[in-house]
């Protein structure tokens, strides 16, 4: 027996038409340093409108890909909403790639156009004569396009008047391909996800939900997570088809300007990852800082220390929560919200997790032998998930170990408790084993950042002659401090196993980061592997021979194991 109920398309279209015709008013704030420029939900549908019109004007048809090397902005925003609903696929480039990672994501989605901000043009013209396939560039801003070794370009803004012709959204299939975005590439190459239009709408309806954001159109949104990053979290087109008022931070992420932003737009929902978080944080614990606006703050992109969520509650009464997910997953997958009927002491417990799986994302852990193992909250394995919005495979390449069974491998260790809470532990190339027993790095990292002293903290194996492998603790101190390896081994005394603490210590002025803002671990060992690491070894570092359960015959871990 079939349904009764009509089948229309899921389509970025509809959430370009919904936001303009019922939420048209809502604001779009784009913040510059000086004076920032506003404008409406409405004219933004109407400039994407001739956006469409400008980018058909110079060949671009459907199923063609059209790359943005843009922050957070209007323009980026028309982008967003333009490309995908004229039939095109807009692919988000991430400008923190280097060069040639850049130039191989271009040529390997086959770009046809890219739209530059005019601060991103030279990164764009060091590799302008590797690219094979962009036929125009387009510049955003006032600036010479003659900067770029072709007479192919155009400024965003004459591209628009290309032509005052009415443009009308055509019907498109909601499998087709709406948006494309490379993974970080921190192994290899960057891997290619293409999003589909059915993929897009549903994971905008799921953000939108009352146990994720809950976002609706009194909130205004400010998405520091760039936009060219796993689609913004998903929030710019979750806020359009929800009316809420965007606050968009252009290319000023520093922690001054966003304590600037907030104070003077008073946002009330915001993400970001932990290190922007962090550096405000810092910020205004020493400059009179009002966060006082934000009802809700999303972080993810790495762990996030327990230490930054009772921070912000403590001092400016700010409420952070995890979210988990990847580029993979679009890239919602689970969100920290408390359970119902938890007690109010028990909060930062709940927040603290990975994240509660979403509705919509189904989840397994699988062990070592390739068993699936129970959410018990003490079996380990790596996390499984799979969805209407999470990738059965990477665009252009062959790449079967990453997907089992339509399950994507997400490389991420963990356990789930029964009611569906995500504790990671590690991912699966970055976990311990000394002694033929597990340590999570993200453990040790949670545990050493909620030192006061200490700024950031990035854990890494190392080689070692008796265990096979020992924890190194790579640490950034807060200016001023000289704390050391012994003073953070008492502090770890009570917070970790004892064989875990480590022995081997470096203090460095950052730690790598990766183009989005996670702990770059590759580049860490390669700076060991190199001896540009200056280790300082513990001197009560004979404790791990007198207490560690591998020395006294005691197997047993606190969290289980991977079997």
């Amino acid at each position: 027996m079939l349904s009764t109920m009509q089948t229309s398309p899921l389509l970025v279209r509809e959430i370009l038409l919904h936001g303009q015709r019922i939420y048209g008013n809502s604001t779009v704030v784009t913040y510059e340093p000086d004076s920032c420029r506003r404008t409406t939900f409405d004219e933004v549908a109407h400039r994407a409108e001739r956006l469409a019109s400008g980018l058909t004007e110079i060949g671009v048809s459907p199923g063609d890909r059209v790359a943005t090397l843009l922050w957070n902005t209007q323009e980026h925003l028309e982008c967003y909403l333009a490309i995908p609903s004229m039939g095109a696929v807009l692919h988000t480039l991430n400008l923190r790639l280097t060069p040639e990672q850049l130039a191989f994501v271009i040529n390997h989605a086959q770009d046809k156009v890219v739209i530059a901000d005019r601060t991103t043009l030279p990164l764009l013209a060091r590799v302008f004569d590797q690219l094979t396939t962009v036929e125009h560039v387009i510049v955003v801003g006032d600036t010479d396009t003659n900067e770029l070794p072709d007479d192919r370009n155009f400024r965003y803004e004459d591209l628009l008047t290309l032509t005052r012709t009415p443009f009308v959204w055509p019907d498109l299939d909601e499998s087709q391909a709406a948006a494309m975005c490379y993974t970080s590439g921190t192994t290899g190459d960057p891997k290619g996800v293409v999003y589909s239009h059915r993929s897009t709408y549903l994971h905008s309806l799921a953000s939108a939900a009352g146990n994720v954001f809950g976002v609706n159109e009194h909130d205004i949104v400010l998405p520091v997570v760039p936009m060219f990053h796993a689609n913004a979290w998903g929030l710019a087109y979750t806020s359009w088809l929800s009316g809420s008022d965007l606050l968009l931070p252009g290319r000023y992420l520093q922690a001054e300007h966003l304590a600037r932003m907030i104070e003077s737009e008073r946002p009330t929902l915001a993400g970001a990852v932990p290190t922007i978080w962090n550096d405000l944080l810092g910020y205004a614990r020493t400059h009179s800082t009002d966060l006082s606006s934000l009802r809700l703050v999303a972080c993810g992109g790495s762990a996030v220390p327990r230490s930054l969520i009772e921070g912000y509650e403590s001092d400016f009464g700010v409420r952070i929560i995890q979210a988990w997910g990847m580029t993979e997953t679009s890239p919602l997958a689970a969100v920290a919200l408390p359970p119902k009927g938890s007690a109010p002491e028990d909060e930062m417990y709940w927040r603290s997790k990975t994240g509660r799986v979403t509705a919509g994302v189904e989840a397994r852990l699988i062990d070592d032998s390739g068993n699936e193992v129970p959410w018990d909250g003490k079996s380990i394995g790596e996390i499984q998930v799979r969805g209407p919005w999470i990738t059965g495979a990477y665009y252009g390449v062959d790449a079967t170990d990453k997907f089992a069974d339509g399950w994507l491998r997400t490389g991420d260790v963990a356990h789930i408790d029964p009611r569906g809470y995500i504790q990671i532990t590690d991912r699966t190339k970055d976990v311990i084993k000394s002694g033929g027993e597990w340590i999570s790095s993200v453990d040790l990292e949670n545990a050493l950042m909620g030192h006061p002293e200490v700024f950031e903290a990035a854990v890494i194996a190392v080689p070692d002659a008796k265990w096979e492998e020992r924890p190194l603790a790579c640490v950034v101190r807060n200016p001023g401090s000289t704390i050391g390896p012994d003073e953070l081994r008492t502090f770890l005394d009570s917070q970790v196993a004892k064989w875990w603490i480590p022995e081997r210590w470096a203090f460095l002025e950052t730690v790598p980061k990766t183009s989005v803002g996670k702990f770059d671990k590759k580049a860490l060992r390669a700076l060991y592997a190199r001896g540009d690491i200056e280790q300082h070894i513990s001197t009560d570092a004979a404790q791990l021979t007198r207490d560690s359960p591998i020395a006294d015959g005691d197997r047993s871990l606190p969290q289980g194991t991977l079997g």
